[in-house]
């Protein structure tokens, strides 16, 4: 099977750089078709992403990983996005309820090493279960979010999942999230009003004050040292160990431009 690398994808992604949003999700779905699906925390930017896909009438199902132990607001941002917006939203749910893995291993997140255990077993397995399903996920990071996102590419390859990832809000910055979702009245999950300014598992996530970092409220109780649950490989490695994903030549070609005329 042919190979398609990071560093094969380094012109495109230059070429994608002026590209907007909506421009950036028809190119998915052209390329993709039916072999694509966004992924989405119910948090500001996926709720974005959402309403891009129903606003640009995109046939793009969404996946949304309920670790067991979400915020009920979030659930609620979820069924609120799914019905006002039209959209088919997937959930996916690990193998154990936080009840049976916590009498099987303890309590995970407790430590830097169980809390990367914890998130893979509850955030990573459940979407590597749909591995082989998709070619392509959309995902909403943001360079401007810092820290290991900063310069996350706009297209990149996912090994563990064998798909390309395509984040077409990566050069949107907090001004311009906040003007999309006053513009267009997004849903929005409440707790971003309630001082979250990221949300994921109620366990492991708090409040942020003002002057803090973004993600100061992730794993709080863990110090510096856990920043990422792993469910977005958005770490570019250099060229001599550069990931590569399993692709058939015909959707390499597509993908890169090589045998179709096809720009957008």
């Amino acid at each position: 099977m042919p190979r398609l690398t990071q560093a094969k994808l380094a012109e495109i992604n230059k070429t994608f750089d002026d590209r907007s949003p909506d421009e950036l999700l028809r190119w998915a779905v052209d390329i993709f078709g039916e072999r694509i699906a966004a992924i989405s925390a119910m948090q500001k930017a996926g709720s974005i992403i959402c309403h891009m896909i129903s606003r640009l009438k995109l046939d793009i199902p969404v996946l949304f990983v309920d670790t067991g132990v979400m915020f009920q607001e979030t659930l609620e941002t979820r069924d609120r996005i799914a019905s006002e917006y039209g959209l088919t939203v997937h959930t996916l749910t690990p193998e154990l309820t936080m009840a049976e893995q916590t009498e099987k291993h303890g309590v995970l997140y407790l430590t830097v090493e169980g809390q990367k255990e914890c998130c893979h077993k509850r955030k990573v397995e459940p979407l590597l279960a749909t591995r082989g399903q998709r070619d392509a996920l959309i995902s909403s990071l943001r360079r401007a979010e810092g820290g290991a996102r900063g310069e996350c590419p706009i297209v990149s390859v996912d090994i563990e999942m064998n798909v390309l990832r395509v984040n077409p809000l990566a050069n949107m910055t907090d001004e311009q999230v906040d003007a999309y979702i006053a513009e267009h009245d997004v849903v929005v999950n409440p707790l971003h009003d309630q001082g979250f300014t990221t949300v994921g598992c109620n366990r492991c996530t708090t409040p942020v004050l003002p002057n803090e970092p973004p993600r100061a409220g992730r794993w709080r109780h863990l110090g510096p040292w856990s920043i990422y649950c792993g469910i977005n490989p958005t770490d570019m490695l250099d060229d001599e160990h550069a990931p590569a994903v399993d692709f058939p030549q015909d959707l390499i070609d597509r993908i890169l431009g090589q045998k179709t005329d096809f720009m957008i």
